[in-house]
């Protein structure tokens, strides 16, 4: 028999909660098979089997605080599994004996064909495919399996779930009469209603432990930093006519989009190299002025934004800054980020426009001094000069910053640089 522990978790991360069983108490699983996920400050972490066995006790259920070394559960071996069912099979075989005994004779065969059942769907759908059939109301073994070996995976449940029609929701019964004990224990139990809010429908879902952080951090950079944020806007004329003219060429050579991340990311790098307090820390009585780019890249993800690294951007070209940045994005997504990617950092930058913000003010990701953000492509008419006016494709960028170290005519001038090289992409190409 093997413990399932939980695994070191990083440096700073001191513990996890556990997010989400992917098997139950007696579930066969096979090495390698994901048997849970922990939930931690930062990245989501998944626990794998060590060796093929029988998931015995559960010892830690979803939602339970566990730290570094703590026994989740158990997993009992192969080979003792295997004895018992060899034993369940030669008893069911027996002649029968007295009648008193038939009972558990027919016990002991529903209980042989039952393990044997658990053993067909060990290989016939993996345990996360099991339990998200059972969350989402599908056959697993209707599901055609996408898996070479045949077996039906968490991927091909989801995609079955997608296109099945919605199930109507079953009517609720009418509670049942209770005496005046039971209907105190049931009032006792339920969440309180807000004030004002009595008789109507609430609903009431635990805060996440990656939302609490960001909740927390958030809070923390705007109680400890002097921030501000200074204004432009930038004409995306050029960027756009470059991406149009070798969008396409670009692709087939690199196998990337050219999206317009990397040319933000290369003109913050030169707008750092001009404005080097941007780049910098405060720890007490000191700043530690960063001489390297590792740029933070805000990403969107179901439990909450990340901020994963591109390192030393500076060194990059335009290509392996889109090919880092769409890595980065797609971990973050599916949740196997690791703690390394989202540590450091010396700047940081936010898109908004990828959701349709037109302005805002983004909040310093701590301890960095610095964060640009982007938002939404809009055509506006632009007077060009005294006579003449033109619709050009215009976006408003934002530069929130720590007043502590940065003065406001240097973030201006920052702001300034970063329109000047965008406006001339070509500039973008003297950085590296």
């Amino acid at each position: 028999m093997a413990d399932i522990k939980v695994p070191e978790m990083g440096e700073s991360i001191a513990e996890g909660t556990v997010a989400q069983w992917m098997v139950k108490e007696g579930d066969t699983v096979r090495q390698g098979d994901l048997l849970l996920e922990l939930e931690t400050d930062k990245v989501n972490l998944q626990v794998n089997a060590t060796e093929a066995g029988v998931i015995g006790a559960i010892a830690k259920r979803e939602g339970d605080i566990v730290r570094a070394g703590d026994t989740l559960g158990t997993i009992r071996s192969g080979s003792a599994g295997a004895s018992a069912e060899t034993e369940r099979q030669r008893e069911a075989a027996s002649p029968a004996r007295e009648q008193p005994q038939a009972s558990g004779s027919a016990a002991t065969s529903a209980g042989a064909a039952a393990e044997a059942e658990r053993q067909r769907e060990a290989l016939a759908a993996t345990p996360s495919a099991r339990k998200l059939a059972r969350e989402r109301g599908v056959d697993w073994q209707r599901v055609t399996p996408s898996d070479p070996g045949g077996r039906i995976t968490r991927d091909d449940v989801a995609n079955a779930a997608e296109q099945a029609p919605a199930a109507p929701a079953p009517a609720q019964p009418a509670p049942a009469p209770t005496d005046s004990s039971t209907a105190a224990g049931v009032a006792a139990a339920a969440p309180a209603a807000p004030a004002g809010d009595a008789g109507k429908p609430v609903e009431t879902v635990r805060m996440s432990r990656r939302r609490q952080t960001i909740a927390s951090r958030l809070v923390e950079a705007q109680r400890t930093a002097a921030m501000l944020t200074t204004f432009n806007e930038v004409d995306m004329t050029n960027i756009m006519e470059l991406r149009k003219r070798r969008k396409q060429s670009f692709q087939e050579k690199h196998e990337v989009g050219l999206g317009f991340m990397s040319f933000f990311t290369k003109a913050v790098v030169g707008a750092l190299k001009a404005f080097p307090l941007l780049n910098a820390e405060i720890e007490g009585d000191s700043i530690h002025i960063k001489k390297f780019y590792d740029i933070g890249i805000a990403v969107a993800a179901k439990e909450g934004l990340v901020v994963p690294v591109v390192r030393d951007a500076d060194r990059l070209s335009f290509a392996e800054i889109e090919k880092r940045i769409a890595d980065l994005a797609n971990r973050a997504r599916s949740n196997t980020l690791q703690l390394t990617d989202l540590q450091g950092g010396t700047f940081s930058i936010t898109n908004g426009g990828v959701f349709g913000s037109l302005l805002s003010t983004p909040i310093l990701n701590t301890p960095q001094v610095g964060i640009l953000g982007m938002h939404k492509i809009q055509w506006r008419p632009i007077a060009l000069d005294e006579e003449r006016m033109a619709n050009r494709p215009m976006m408003y960028v934002a530069l929130s910053y720590d007043h502590r170290i940065v003065d406001g005519a240097e973030a201006v001038r920052f702001l300034v640089t970063l329109k000047e090289m965008l406006e001339d992409p070509e500039t973008l190409l003297l950085e590296g």
